[in-house]
This record gives C-alpha cells, sequence and structure tokens, in this order.
C-alpha cells in the first residue's frame, strides 16, 4: 500500500471513530506507521487530508447519487417523498463495496462535518459536488411543489440534522436494537427506519402565519 494510501485509511478511521477535532496528526502518523513529513508532502495541512478523505467517498458516490435523483426527477408523475429519499440507498450501500464498512463510516463522517463545526468541510462538499445538491433539491421540489425556498431551507435543514445524528450515532443505535429489540440490523436497515420519519417532515401541512 502506498503512503498516501496508508495515511487516508488511517485517518478515516480516527476522524470516524474520534471526530476531526479530537484527532491530532501526531495520532494519525503513529497509526499509519509514517513520520508528520509525509502528511505535509502529500497533503499539506489537517485540513487538506479532512478534504481528501471525504473526496474518496464522494467521488466514488456522487456519480450513482446524482443518477439515482435525477431519474426521480425524470420519471412521469409526481413522485413520492418516500421515493425521493429511498434515491439515497442504493448508492450508499455501494461504498461497502468501495471500502470495507464503507456506508457507515462515510455516515459518520459526514456526521462529524456537522457536529464538529467543520464549516470549510461543509463548503467544500457543496462547491465540489452541486450537482448532488441541485438534483436533490430538484427531486424535493417535484415531489411538493407548494414548498417555497425558504420552506426548503428549514425542512432540509431539520432533514440533515436528524440524518446526521442518527448515521453519527449509528452503532449505538444497532447495540440498542439488538440488546432491547432483539433485532440484529446493519446500516441499510438504520437507513431504511429514517427514510419514513424524515420524507413525512419535509411533507408536513405549511402553516403560514397570516
Amino acid at each position: 500500500m502506498s503512503t498516501k494510501n496508508k495515511i487516508l485509511d488511517a485517518a478515516e478511521q480516527l476522524f470516524a471513530d474520534k471526530g476531526f477535532n479530537g484527532t491530532s496528526l501526531r495520532e494519525i502518523t503513529s497509526q499509519a506507521e509514517v513520520n508528520l513529513a509525509a502528511v505535509n508532502y502529500h497533503f499539506g495541512s489537517k485540513k487538506e487530508l479532512i478534504k481528501a478523505v471525504m473526496s474518496r467517498y464522494m467521488n466514488e458516490l456522487s456519480p450513482r447519487l446524482e443518477s439515482a435523483l435525477e431519474a426521480v426527477c425524470q420519471q412521469q408523475g409526481q413522485p413520492s417523498l418516500i421515493q425521493v429519499f429511498s434515491a439515497f440507498v442504493e448508492p450508499l450501500l455501494s461504498l461497502n463495496e468501495f471500502q470495507e464498512n464503507g456506508t457507515s463510516n462515510f455516515l459518520q463522517l459526514l456526521g462529524r462535518g456537522y457536529t464538529d463545526s467543520q464549516g470549510f468541510l461543509r463548503w467544500f462538499l457543496t462547491t465540489q459536488y452541486p450537482n448532488v445538491i441541485s438534483y436533490f433539491v430538484d427531486a424535493v421540489q417535484k415531489a411538493y411543489p407548494e414548498l417555497t425556498p425558504e420552506d426548503m431551507f428549514w425542512r432540509l435543514h431539520f432533514t440533515m440534522g436528524t440524518i446526521v445524528f442518527t448515521m453519527s450515532s449509528s452503532d449505538a443505535l444497532m447495540d440498542i436494537a439488538a440488546n432491547d429489540f432483539d433485532r440484529k440490523m446493519d446500516i441499510g436497515e438504520v437507513i431504511q427506519q429514517v427514510i419514513p420519519y424524515v420524507a413525512a417532515g419535509v411533507a408536513a401541512p405549511i402553516n403560514r402565519a397570516d
């Protein structure tokens, strides 16, 4: 394995487990068995390393997700919001073929980008992969055309909060399901659990103030 990939693999695991803020470059170099100079040579800074870890997944995910969302937008008739959110399932689960536990790792990393207040990462993802956002917004608007841009902002903000919280604690939730309900779940089933909830939230009646 190349030095660059050793650094990426170590950083990915530590970022997912401990967060971006809670992981030091020293910990990454120790786990990757490289020196700090190697990190600086390949990435230049911790921020650039974070971007590289996320890009490795987004480069795999975004084409599949764009295609799935575009198909929802182009289908005949009005799609349901369940269909819109279900378009995420196959692309997300395909990350397990790209990397062991790839789906769970990616969603935990995405959650860390919000819970660790990594504003630069959110900016990076929205500017480098704008079609994912635009296709998603288009699909939601087709499913619920009455939503104004302001409605859309709030509902997608609340949706992201729900998804980030759920996925950043997915391991704990799967343990609870196993211990309390004798139900063994994988990450795909957790995603399926959250879809009806967020779809119903986005589909809630619009309450306009007089």
